[in-house]
């Protein structure tokens, strides 16, 4: 979200893509490193590698090591794959690649993003690199640890009972339960490395309750990446704001919520600049998924500014009668509906709230997205 960007400068690097080259001007010095597995997976091609060992010996491995040499910590998140949850479909969308098992000595497909669209193939190669870490030697300063289905793995020995038994499906969430511990575990500076701006909100939202001096986003990738300081965008932000933006990020429209027709998050977010009567509402649908109805007044004022800054009306069923039928709005144009209004605020506040909000709480470990799959 570039509107959540321009809180503060952010810092670029465009010779140095990734904090694994070593410490540059504009790279941020920190003790511990949370990179989302997936992510690492998708960018690391297997170039002359041809079985998964040799993916795992001469691609990934190298790269996690590297990131160990400037940090004293570094944790490989996966996502869980889990049957009938929300999840699912939003995968589906994006094609079902082939079924290859994954093995030491088998043959790396020739299309690995193709191979990376079957949630099978997923689940096997993460399980076996998490497996491939763990057999790797750190010194008793340094550790590596990667999620392995509800478990964790780990170089050095360690109490992992803040960590697992875990059933989070998602490593977004998943991700500030290893932030959360590796500050109880005395890390002040953590990077998280990620391409998923859902992770960027949940960080802007979750620093200032984690005992943590500063906790960085490594962004995107490529020309495109960039180090975006989410202690000072919070800061920037306000306490109250930070509460309310899960709610707002899912409002606007997410992976599993709609958005709203011809509105993107920009001009969400500027409507929220300017009305701030909105604010206690996003927070209390934040903390509070069924307290829809006692919010939907100021919400659907929000709503009609959303298609009509100069509109008086207060109501959207009003407000969509009066675009129709005195400005000549197209119905792609209009807001929506009361009764559609409320059913989409809903599954926006079970989302932020059940499978957000709680997740990253740093004591539940459960897989909160389960109560989202029932959602209106």
């Amino acid at each position: 979200m570039s509107c959540l960007e321009e809180l503060v400068p952010t810092s670029t690097d465009d010779a140095i893509p990734d904090i694994h080259t070593g410490p540059s001007l504009g790279v941020p010095s920190v003790d511990a490193v949370i990179l989302d597995g997936a992510v690492i997976v998708n960018m690391l091609k297997p170039g002359t590698a041809s079985t998964f060992s040799d993916y795992a010996s001469h691609i990934f491995l190298p790269y996690i090591t590297r990131q160990l040499e400037h940090v004293h910590r570094v944790d490989v998140v996966w996502d869980e794959y889990v049957h009938g949850s929300l999840k699912t479909y939003t995968r589906s969308v994006r094609g079902k690649g082939s079924r290859r098992r994954v093995e030491s000595s088998n043959a790396l497909p020739r299309n690995w993003q193709e191979f990376l669209r079957n949630d099978e193939n997923k689940s096997e190669l993460f399980c076996f690199l998490s497996q491939q870490i763990a057999k790797l030697k750190t010194d008793t300063e340094r550790q590596i640890i990667a999620t392995y289905h509800k478990d964790v793995l780990c170089t050095q020995p360690r109490d992992t009972t803040g960590l697992a038994p875990c059933t989070q499906e998602e490593a977004d969430t998943r991700i500030f339960l290893h932030v959360s511990d590796a500050a109880k575990h005395g890390y002040r500076k953590v990077m998280i490395r990620t391409v998923d701006s859902d992770v960027l909100v949940l960080a802007i939202a979750a620093v200032q309750q984690l005992s943590i001096d500063e906790l960085w986003v490594g962004f995107a990738s490529g020309k495109s990446f960039r180090y975006l300081p989410t202690h000072e965008m919070a800061r920037a932000l306000g306490p109250e704001k930070c509460v309310a933006l899960p709610f707002l990020h899912t409002f606007s429209g997410c992976d599993t919520v709609s958005s709203f027709a011809g509105r993107g998050q920009r001009t969400v977010w500027d409507i929220w600049k300017t009305f701030n009567d909105v604010t206690p509402a996003f927070c209390t649908l934040a903390s509070t998924p069924s307290s829809v109805e006692g919010q939907l007044d100021v919400l659907e004022r929000f709503v009609v500014l959303l298609y009509d800054r100069a509109s008086s009306e207060e109501k959207v069923n009003e407000a969509r009668k009066q675009l129709f039928s005195q400005k000549g709005r197209p119905m792609d144009g209009l807001p929506p509906t009361q009764a559609a209004l409320v059913e989409h605020t809903k599954r926006a506040a079970y989302q932020a709230t059940l499978s957000w909000r709680m997740g990253v709480a740093a004591n539940d470990r459960r897989r909160l997205g389960s109560e989202v799959d029932n959602a209106p």
